[in-house]
């Protein structure tokens, strides 16, 4: 019975688990969006998803309270993003959607009904958008033509069979994390050559290919007029400048994307299947310090590390502690004029690209830092070591610390500003762990905060996971507490030789007795069993067979409980396990436990204070059912009161005494009954008495 219990158990709880890990049946996803259907922020399964499952569309939370419509990897780890609608508008966590409009336009609503974004297919016969498997969403007309397609429209990332034209550029994310558009392009220039290029708030410059070199020398070719460029499924990057460049693990069946960066380098990736990882296959550039704009104005770039660093120079300090685009300023003032006494300190290794002012060959150092002193408008001066050649700066962008440069940056400084001779650039990391935090601009942005609408699912799965834990143990709880349930009387002897002493096992106790074998004949009713404990005591063990005897014993142990006595067996333990009920007491060799008691009961008469009422009871009852079996009865006289000298009837007392034992029977079935004890008094009472005289009279 308790294994049938045991696994009806097994099952319902396996069954609740279950359906716990999946308490909602998920639809089957949905690669389309029909006519004047849409898709909520609040519900994160309201998305589209390519029918290779490659690609999802959705809401894609990327601030606080703040949400795109982007296109994202599924299977990657972070789910990097592809493509996004409103990078530059994050829409509110609450009531925002995205909706196929009956006149054919994708609409972008923010909570109040604001319109963020829309295509260009209004008033068109627009009646279906689909996210296909290369991760384009298009808007398709009932013959399947299309209308509108994101691939028109990149951000910061190209996927394979996109092409990039004239009219459109890849643009940086601001920060990493961040989906905002940054400072850095990837495009087709003016010249018919790709590029990238640094344009940020101070400045605007090309970076790659190197502009110190032609474009023949880079590579490239400038007489073309298609300007196209695309990325094939074998990872192989194709352009009509001649640009051309392929995966290192170039092949079909990969996932990739070419993405710029926010630190202006243009990678391509490949997509680990099995971990969901990224890894670069191909980049743009190999030092990161080529790259402009990462350490802003006045800035310098570290180059000699494993990652781009950036440093003030000396007399300068960092614009904003969290960002390293914003630059240096300088610690100092130089007014143009005559009067102010001015000095140079010198920053080996170090260059700054652009904003010349002149240009002037093979001149010795002390004429170079001369030209600068006069000028105004000079702030430092380039000097190359052994060519002599000298170019004074108005400006100081893109600086570079290489240990290869054949020169040094000679920065112009008033007089009273302490110097070193040997300064160490103090390096950072570009950003600095900036926190960039896109916040929904709606007026109602108070209404929810960013996770609100998971938290709802959240709670709900929490609220149902706790009905189920609970319906759990109350199913435990009934099936079990059957075989638990003992009669009350009992439950309350063992709470009360629970207190005394020690509760052993079963198996202790059968590796005691040598598995029950050694049987002791005690005259009882009861089996008692020899044992010997770990601790080498030698016990007795007495078997409890039914309720009646249990109740019985425990009114015993009550008062041995309360007592201990150098003629009183000890109680050792108990055992109360299921349906085995053991007594564990001291081992005692057929002896009357108060047999010395009793045959010295005068002569340890002076003794008698000293025991305990309880104890009294128990041997004097022993006694008497000895004595009450002897022919003569002048025991009695020890037991009535001296002070009546003997004038009392020896009869009734005796009958009295022998009420009394058989009231103190152990088989309550052989103790009379109240009426019984009466009707004795009684018949005692209406007997003529005998003073003096004993009951053999």
């Amino acid at each position: 019975m308790e294994n049938e219990h045991s696994s009806a158990l097994s099952t319902i709880t396996l069954f609740l688990i279950i359906s716990l890990l999946n308490p909602l049946a998920s639809p089957a996803p949905q690669s389309s969006l029909s006519k004047e259907s849409s898709l909520s922020v609040e519900e994160a399964s309201e998305v589209l998803v390519s029918p290779d499952g490659s690609f999802t569309c959705g809401f894609y939370r990327v601030g606080t309270n703040a949400y795109t419509l982007s296109i994202w990897f599924s299977n990657s780890a972070a789910k990097t993003i592809s493509w996004t609608a409103n990078r530059d508008h994050p829409v509110n966590g609450l009531g925002s959607r995205v909706t196929l409009q009956k006149d054919g336009a994708l609409v972008l609503t923010d909570v109040d009904g604001t319109v963020v974004w829309t295509t260009n297919t209004s008033s068109t016969q627009a009646n279906q958008a689909q996210l296909l498997n290369t991760g384009n969403l298009v808007i398709k007309d009932p013959q399947g033509n299309i209308l509108w397609q994101s691939f028109d429209l990149p951000t910061d990332t190209l996927l394979p069979t996109q092409p990039i034209t004239k009219t459109k550029k890849l643009v940086s994310s601001m920060a990493g994390g961040s989906v905002s558009s940054g400072y850095y392009s990837f495009f087709f220039d003016n010249d018919n050559v790709m590029k990238l290029i640094y344009d940020g708030p101070d400045v605007s410059s090309i970076y790659w290919p190197n502009p110190d070199y032609s474009i023949w020398i880079n590579g490239r070719y400038n007489y073309n007029s298609s300007r196209f460029a695309v990325l094939d499924e074998n990872g192989t990057f194709q352009s009509s400048d001649r640009l051309s460049f392929s995966a290192c693990d170039m092949g079909e069946g990969i996932k990739r994307r070419l993405t710029l960066d926010y630190d202006g380098n243009l990678r391509l990736y490949s997509l680990n299947a099995l971990t969901g990882l990224w890894s670069v296959t191909w980049d743009a550039i190999q030092n990161f310090c080529d790259v402009h704009g990462l350490c802003g104005r006045n800035g310098i770039c570290v180059s000699n590390t494993q990652k781009p660093m950036c440093a003030c120079p000396f007399a300068y300090e960092m614009n904003e502690l969290s960002d390293w685009t914003k630059g240096c300023k300088p610690k100092f003032n130089i007014s143009c004029g005559d009067s102010q006494q001015l000095r140079f300190v010198e920053l080996k290794k170090t260059d700054f690209w652009g904003f010349d002012l002149n240009y002037t060959p093979s001149v010795a150092l002390g004429g170079c830092l001369e030209l600068c002193e006069k000028d105004c408008s000079c702030v430092a001066v380039g000097y190359k070591t052994g060519s002599g050649d000298c170019f004074t700066k108005s400006a100081l962008f893109n600086g570079r610390n290489n240990p290869d440069f054949p020169g040094s940056l000679y920065l112009k400084l008033p007089m009273d500003v302490e110097t070193s001779d040997f300064y160490v650039l103090q390096v950072h990391e570009p950003i600095c762990h900036a926190t960039r935090t896109a916040v929904a601009t709606s007026k109602y942005e108070g209404f929810i905060s960013g996770g609100t609408k998971w938290g709802y699912f959240y709670w709900f799965l929490l609220a149902f996971g706790l009905i189920e834990i609970l319906f759990i143990l109350f199913g435990w709880w009934f099936v079990s507490k059957r075989d638990k349930k003992q009669p009350t009387s009992i439950e309350e002897g063992y709470k009360l030789i629970a207190r005394q002493f020690k509760r052993f096992t079963y198996a202790e106790l059968k590796k005691a007795t040598g598995n029950f074998k050694d049987k002791l004949d005690r005259g009882g009713s009861r089996a008692v069993y020899r044992g010997v404990l770990e601790d080498e005591r030698v016990v007795a063990v007495e078997k409890l067979d039914d309720v009646i005897q249990a109740e019985d014993f425990w009114a015993e142990v009550s008062v041995i409980a309360k007592i201990y006595h150098m003629n009183l067996v000890r109680i050792y333990g108990f055992c109360s396990q299921r349906s085995h009920k053991f007594l564990v007491s001291e081992y005692a060799e057929n002896e009357l436990l108060m047999g010395s008691r009793a045959s010295n009961w005068k002569a340890e008469g002076e003794k008698e204070e000293e025991i305990e009422p309880e104890l009294e009871l128990l041997g004097l009852v022993r006694m008497l059912k000895g004595k009450l079996g002897g022919s003569d009865g002048s025991w009695i006289d020890d037991f009535v009161d001296a002070r009546l000298n003997g004038l009392f009837d020896h009869r009734k007392a005796t009958v009295m005494v022998e009420m009394a034992i058989s009231c103190l029977e152990e088989d309550r079935t052989n103790r009379p009954t109240m009426d019984s004890v009466a009707q004795i008094l009684m018949s005692l009472d209406d007997e003529p008495t005998y003073h003096g005289q004993h009951s053999s009279q």
